[in-house]
Formats: structure tokens, C-alpha cells, sequence
């Protein structure tokens, strides 16, 4: 293999690794992802899809792979949803038993760490891991499935229904610039449902690359919410892969509200004639922050729906960037897809990317894209100012009143309050960026 600078400190630091207690199917996995990564190295500009997307704050200094104990102590207050849910919580890469509580679970559901799970199930971490890790074109999944240690596994049997939602806490400690490789797994069996809320927030410089497998299976139903809001000194990248069979009913939202650079991937495929997909997010940023969001959706069945929306609040110097690109196979009749993309500059110095696209090769298809790029409505902001209220807070309420939009579609409303509550504190922790 030739080794590439960048990648360097992460090829030595897998040579020095203990991999003895593996079995040889997941050493000799590790390995080929390993190989792709030091072959493809970082992504560059020149790649379309890392076009927009600036990894010098990645490339100045390296983030040693490490997993921590599960010990540190948090205060989970801040972040904990309300109501009662089984909960998994990871402290810097590691299930943390002492801060989890998984509850009774259902017959037919299983929920643990990915570390406990190769230990009592294999096939589904081996589920978890698939063929682009060791040949496709994400070098960081590459990298993820090289290093990690842990992470969540939530499988459930036919026709299995969790009433309460599944809460996972990925918190990080403060410390030495590190990265934590979490590696996770859901799988839904025919018509079975659940809510999934994951959370990663932290304090500190670190790396935080995760890369998530969801299967469902016919029928099935799964609300899943994620909230980033870690240190303004983190990294965190994500890659999500869904697979959503017949009929099945998927629907994503991503809260981006800390790091100084982000990216989440979403890579959904709608295998199964009749799934649904709703892909949502929004992202507000201030200061020097830089996200992503890319999104690949391809119909490879007929009768398939997708609704997406995402917007943006960028302040100050920040830079927010959203890729969504649906692709339309020509046996994918009868497809419905709509996508849109809207964003608010709050400063002369912000800036956005936004890059929507389609790819028809059928001719019997419902599909329309769309992307906006504005400031406040002045007449509106002129329009609160003159009902008494401080120009300040009414900038706010429109900037709520904006991001909050994305939020409509999220379900249960729990997940929609806890989410909106988050926003709500970004928006109290400065004030927007001025013109």
C-alpha cells in the first residue's frame, strides 16, 4: 500500500492495534477497509460530491483513533428526551452501562452495543459492515469500519412494535484531539415499528465518524431524529445507508446545530414497490461552522414516494452546504419525488452551496426540485417592529419561525418538542450574525 501524509497516522495506528480477540472474518474485513481508505486517502475539491466541502481543519492535525472506557461522567439533563424511553448512552466511542437504561424491551426486540452484539449475535454486526466499506467511494466509512469499536445495534423480529422510543447519547469528554468510530445497526422486520432519537454532543477538539445500517423490511415503520450539537472545535461526519422495502414507511430529520465541520451523508435505496421516504433536516450555523448535507435517493422500485426539505440559517462567516441529488430507474414507474432546499443569510459574509438534482429514466414520474437562497423579509421584520417589539427579538422570531417550518413533519410530537427545544437554545445563545 502506498501511504499517503494524510492518512499516515491512522494506517500506523491500525498496525498497532490489538485486533487478537476478532474473529478472522471481521480482522480480514477491517483490513480491506483499511486498504480502500489508504488507497483513496481524504476526498479533495476535485470530487464532485467534496466540492464545496473544506477538510483543512481535518487536515492540520491527526485524530488518533480512540475508544474510551464508558466512565466519564456526564450530566445527561441537557439531552435527555423526556417521557420514558429505553435508553443507550456512549461516553467517547464506548457503551456507558452506569448512564444507560434500556428498560423492558418487547419480545422480538433486541437493542445493545455493537461491542455486545458480536458476542451474542455476529451475523447482524457482519450485517452492519457492507461491500463499499472495502471498494466504494466514502474513504471515511472506510476508515469507520477499519477502527470501530462500538456503537448500537436495534433489531426487531416480524411485526414487533416498541411504544417507547429508542434514545441513543453519544456523548464525548474533553481531552486530547481523538476520533471515536461508532458503527451502527437497524434492522425492522416485516410490518414491525419504532422511534429512534440518536444525540451526539460533547465538549472539546475530536472526531466524531459514525455510519449507521438500516434495513426495513416489508411494511415497516421507523421515525428516526438526529440531533448534531457538539463543541464548536468538533468534527463529526456521518454516513447513513437505509434500504426501505415494500411498503414501507422511512422518515429521516437531521438537527446540525454545532462542530466547526460537519457533514452528514444520507444514501437511501427504495427497494420495495410502494415505500415511502421523508428526508428532512435543518441546519443553523454561526461563527467560522461549515456543514454538509448530501443526500442520494435512488427509486429502484415503482409506485415509490419522497418528500424532502431542508433548510438553512447561516450566520457570520459560516458556510452551509446541501447536495441532494434522486435518480430514477427506468423500471421506477409511477414515482413520486419532490425536493426542496431553502435558506436565510443573516450576514454579507455567509455563504451557501446548494446543488438539487434529478435523474429521470422513467417517463412515468411526479418530480420536481427546487433550492432558495434570501435574507429576512424586511417587511415582515418592519411589520413586528411596528406592534412594539424589539428589533432584535423580532429577528428571532422570524429566524425561529423559519428553521421551525422544517420541523412540522417530524413524528412523535415528543421528538418534534425535543428537537425544537434545541433549536430554540441556539438561537439563545447569540445573536445572528450582523449585515
Amino acid at each position: 500500500m502506498i501511504v499517503k501524509a494524510e492518512t499516515a497516522p491512522y494506517v500506523e495506528a491500525f498496525a498497532q492495534r490489538d485486533g487478537t480477540d476478532e474473529p478472522h472474518w471481521l480482522a480480514a474485513r477491517r483490513a480491506a477497509a483499511l486498504a480502500n481508505f489508504g488507497d483513496k486517502g481524504f476526498p479533495t475539491r476535485r470530487q464532485e460530491a467534496w466540492r464545496f466541502t473544506d477538510l483543512r481543519p481535518l487536515q492540520r492535525a491527526a485524530f488518533p483513533p480512540v475508544s474510551g472506557d464508558g466512565s466519564a461522567p456526564f450530566a445527561l439533563d441537557a439531552y435527555r428526551c423526556p417521557g420514558a424511553t429505553h435508553r443507550l448512552v456512549l461516553v467517547d466511542g464506548k457503551v456507558a452501562p452506569a448512564l444507560s437504561d434500556l428498560g423492558a424491551l418487547p419480545e422480538g426486540a433486541f437493542l445493545a452495543s455493537t461491542a455486545e452484539t458480536l458476542a451474542e449475535a455476529p451475523d447482524l454486526v457482519a450485517a452492519a459492515l457492507e461491500e463499499s466499506d472495502a471498494q466504494g467511494n466514502q474513504p471515511f466509512a472506510s476508515l469507520n469500519a477499519a477502527f470501530f469499536t462500538d456503537g448500537f445495534v436495534l433489531a426487531l423480529e416480524p411485526e414487533t412494535v416498541l411504544e417507547r422510543p429508542i434514545e441513543i447519547l453519544h456523548l464525548t469528554s474533553a481531552g486530547a484531539p481523538r476520533s471515536h468510530h461508532v458503527r451502527n445497526l437497524v434492522r425492522l422486520g416485516t410490518g414491525s415499528r419504532a422511534v429512534l432519537l440518536e444525540t451526539y454532543a460533547g465538549a472539546g477538539a475530536h472526531w466524531t465518524n459514525s455510519v449507521t445500517a438500516l434495513h426495513l423490511r416489508e411494511g415497516a415503520a421507523l421515525h428516526h431524529a438526529r440531533l448534531q450539537d457538539e463543541s464548536a472545535e468538533a468534527l463529526h461526519f456521518a454516513v447513513n445507508r437505509a434500504h426501505v422495502g415494500r411498503q414501507a414507511r422511512y422518515r429521516s430529520f437531521v438537527l446540525t446545530l454545532g462542530g466547526r465541520l460537519s457533514r452528514q451523508d444520507m444514501l437511501v435505496r427504495l427497494d420495495g414497490e410502494g415505500a415511502e421516504l421523508a428526508l428532512d433536516g435543518a441546519y443553523l450555523l454561526r461563527g467560522e461552522q461549515e456543514a454538509t448535507n448530501a443526500t442520494f435517493v435512488d427509486h429502484a422500485a415503482p409506485g415509490c414516494t419522497t418528500r424532502e426539505l431542508f433548510k438553512g440559517v447561516v450566520a457570520d462567516r459560516a458556510h452551509g452546504v446541501f447536495l441532494g441529488s434522486i435518480s430514477v430507474r427506468p423500471e421506477a414507474q409511477k414515482t413520486d419525488a419532490h425536493q426542496l432546499n431553502k435558506n436565510l443569510l443573516l450576514s454579507r459574509r455567509a455563504t451557501v452551496d446548494t446543488k438539487p438534482e434529478l435523474e429521470i429514466l422513467a417517463d412515468d414520474v411526479k418530480c420536481s426540485h427546487g433550492a432558495t437562497v434570501g435574507d429576512l423579509d424586511e417587511a415582515a421584520l418592519f411589520y413586528l417592529r411596528t406592534r412594539g417589539i424589539a428589533e432584535g427579538e423580532a429577528r428571532r422570531m422570524l429566524i425561529e419561525a423559519f428553521a421551525a417550518d422544517a420541523l412540522e413533519r417530524v413524528e412523535p410530537a415528543a421528538l418534534r418538542a425535543y428537537l425544537a427545544h434545541h433549536l430554540q437554545a441556539w438561537l439563545g445563545r447569540g445573536e445572528e450574525g450582523g449585515r
